[in-house]
């Protein structure tokens, strides 16, 4: 790869080029449930007033998604941040494999299928049709696969959801899989079941090593057939949510489908275990438990000899999982790639919640740096509590590493993510989702004051919306309303735009905002580029600024 070429009249500023992605903060429509719309905000309402200004799409086709009806997230976002141009991402890849059948035709699936036997196949993920890390019709898909190959025994492992969907929208999703079972099941000789379940953010889908125990409790619900014990998953979640008044399902405790007593689907010798979840971040602990003799994270106890694959694979250098159905994205040329060859120092910073976004997922799903001589990646350990009970999250401290890089001169291009709009707009807690966007707000304030000392450029952006729309909004435009007349509550990311802020301390005017309309996230590549002094690759997306 060629070193970027410089402007022939712009070398960029004296300062950095710092962006900053405030992770779930898109702009919504002022309604009761916006709590972007609602906090006190005075250092962005500045930015507005004192910035070049624009709006970005952040969902749907803008980010590689199958539709426009799809919300974007913050993996393909930061995908599409990172390296400039839209690449088709997870979602649209199965659901095109699925649909010309290769996926089921390729050696992957064949090689789990094929020797089966009386064994057992059996499907982990999550439940439901968010489109973010799994959706149910490619499980719909698997099963007929399943049936129309002749394998008699089939076993799920339902993940539920709340987060990308409704907060408490499991038994629809349970509904529809168990009347599929149940067609199945009319033949003689099949015996398709639910098997075990939990909410996510309780049991297997755990991210950057966080939280070992959460993918030990899966573990042992979905392989050893542990946990409490229930006839059906359907009177699970009812009696949990008795239980436990107000909680939603992706905090529901472990559950496990029992038939005289016994777990009907331990995972044992000879069987076959697929992860059908295609985003990677949440399936890469549960792959690695598979996949690893040697893992010492947690007691697994013996290891089943099965033979277990993702429906992806999760990440491509460290050869996780091993055995996939679907080849990931090739994503290539990434942004980083470009600045570490062009001799730019860069840092990545964010908190574990969102490191790997600012780092894997925004250098095109690569592990390890370009450049280690020039590049310098901080995580920030999260902390373990409920996020709505610290909804300031690690902000101050990511805040004060982008400082110390600014004050000391270290570094040429920063790029930070807050996490706190989009992991606390998740809990639904509408207080503390607003203290999330207000929290943020402060520490923009506080780079805003290190930028103009440095005469440097600050890009202030989001990757998808989230904090925006607490509450659930009708095409009419109108809030949804339960039974009671109260707004329905929201905890998914939205479909909304999100803003970009371009503010630079020194010479602003030889910075224009460019004529192009409808612009996506994947053009922010192309405009640090030329913040930075040098021509944007000619593939990219188009730049939101004009170089005088």
């Amino acid at each position: 790869m060629k070193p970027l070429e410089k402007h022939a009249s712009y070398s960029g500023p004296e300062g950095p080029v710092v962006l900053v992605i405030m992770d779930g903060v898109g702009i919504g429509k002022g309604d009761p449930g916006d709590m972007v719309a609602k906090a006190s905000t005075p250092n962005l309402d500045w930015l507005k007033k004192n910035s070049l200004y624009t709006t970005l799409k952040a969902h749907g086709l803008a980010v590689g998604m199958p539709s426009d009806d799809d919300m974007g997230n913050s993996e393909v976002g930061h995908n599409a941040i990172g390296s400039g141009r839209v690449f088709d991402q997870g979602a649209l890849l199965v659901q095109n494999a699925v649909k010309s059948g290769a996926m089921f035709q390729g050696e992957a699936w064949q090689d789990l299928t094929g020797s089966l036997g009386d064994s057992t196949l059996h499907l982990i993920g999550l439940l439901s049709d968010g489109n973010v890390h799994s959706h149910i019709d490619i499980l719909l898909a698997m099963l007929t696969q399943s049936q129309q190959q002749g394998i008699k025994t089939v076993r799920i492992h339902a993940l539920l959801d709340g987060r990308d969907v409704p907060p408490t929208s499991a038994l629809v999703y349970v509904d529809i899989l168990e009347k599929h079972l149940a067609e199945i099941n009319q033949t003689e000789g099949f015996d398709y079941a639910i098997a075990s379940g939990g909410g996510r953010l309780f049991i297997t889908m755990d991210r950057y090593n966080a939280d070992w125990p959460m993918i030990e409790r899966g573990w042992n619900v979905h392989v050893k057939g542990i946990g409490r014990n229930f006839e059906s998953a359907t009177t699970a979640i009812e009696t949990l949510r008795v239980e436990n008044p107000g909680v939603i399902d992706q905090d529901l405790k472990e559950f496990v489908i029992v038939r005289d007593g016994k777990p009907v689907g331990p995972i044992v010798d000879g069987d076959s275990v697929v992860l059908f979840n295609f985003r990677g971040d949440r399936a890469m602990e549960l792959s690695r438990a598979f996949d690893e003799p040697d893992l010492d994270t947690f007691n697994r106890g013996p290891i089943p000899d099965v033979k277990f694959a993702g429906i992806m694979q999760y990440d491509a250098d460290l050869k996780i999982p091993k055995r996939f159905l679907v080849s990931p994205p090739k994503i290539d040329s990434v942004m980083g790639e470009y600045l570490a060859n062009s001799g730019i120092s860069q840092l990545a910073v964010s908190e574990t919640q969102k490191y790997g976004h600012v780092t894997y997922f925004f250098n095109g799903n690569r592990s390890g740096k370009f450049d280690e001589a020039s590049e310098k990646y901080v995580e920030i350990a999260s902390d373990l509590l409920p996020f709505e009970q610290r909804p300031w999250m690690k902000g101050g401290e990511i805040t004060d590493v982008i400082l110390d890089s600014i004050n000391q001169g270290e570094h040429q291009f920063i790029r930070a993510n807050y996490p706190n709009g989009d992991m606390v707009g998740h809990t639904g807690v509408l207080l503390a989702v607003e203290v999330s966007v207000e929290a943020v707000d402060l520490c923009v304030g506080r780079l805003l004051e290190a930028i103009d000392a440095a005469k440097g450029i600050m890009i202030v952006t989001a990757d998808h919306g989230n904090a925006d729309e607490m509450y659930e909004v009708g095409k009419d435009g109108n809030l949804r309303r339960d039974a009671d007349g109260n707004p329905k509550s929201k905890t998914s990311h939205t479909l909304n735009s999100v803003p970009c802020y371009i503010y630079d301390a020194g010479d602003s005017s030889q910075l224009q905002l460019s004529d192009h309309s409808d612009l996506g996230i994947s053009s922010l590549a192309a405009t640090v580029i030329d913040c930075l002094g040098f021509v944007p690759p000619e593939d990219y997306d188009a730049s939101i600024v004009n170089v005088k």
